[in-house]
């Protein structure tokens, strides 16, 4: 997965504009998610839709359509707020030091999707430790989401 966010970064690879993720969220089975709940289910942004890295951000349907979300439970969803996906489930899996391990294959392609574009929009891609914690780790690609691209 990391080696595909690489790919795109660098240009090897480019996204389609309806993605096989997408096809597969319309059709799959509407349970939650992060946790399977199978009632009080809504309709969530895997990339907050209240992000704000510029004035282009309420409107772009790459973070307010389709490509950007997934079926949670109202419990799930307010626990995520509004933290990127590594970022959540390193809360959500304190112990785990591979926590983004955990997280289903189908949501991290379609964050993967949406939160390059965010990257690409904010001139972020070439950017190396985001988070200046002194390493580079999935964490940095959530940077984005607190720091308004920089």
């Amino acid at each position: 997965m990391k080696q595909t966010f690489r790919e795109l970064k660098t240009g090897v690879k480019s996204w389609s504009e309806i993605t096989r993720e997408d096809w597969q969220f319309v059709h799959s089975e509407e349970k939650c998610i992060y946790c399977g709940a199978q009632g009080g289910l809504t309709r969530e942004h895997i990339v907050p839709r209240s992000i704000r890295i510029n004035e282009r951000c309420p409107t772009c349907d790459k973070i307010q359509g389709i490509h950007n979300q997934i079926w949670a439970c109202k419990a799930c969803n307010s626990a995520k707020g509004n933290r990127g996906l590594y970022s959540f489930y390193r809360m959500k899996h304190p112990g785990e030091r591979k926590y983004y391990d955990f997280i289903p294959p189908l949501l991290e392609k379609k964050y993967l999707k949406t939160i390059y574009n965010c990257h690409s929009c904010s001139q972020t891609l070439v950017t190396g430790d985001m988070d200046g914690d002194g390493e580079i780790t999935v964490l940095d690609i959530d940077w984005v989401l607190g720091n308004g691209g920089g």
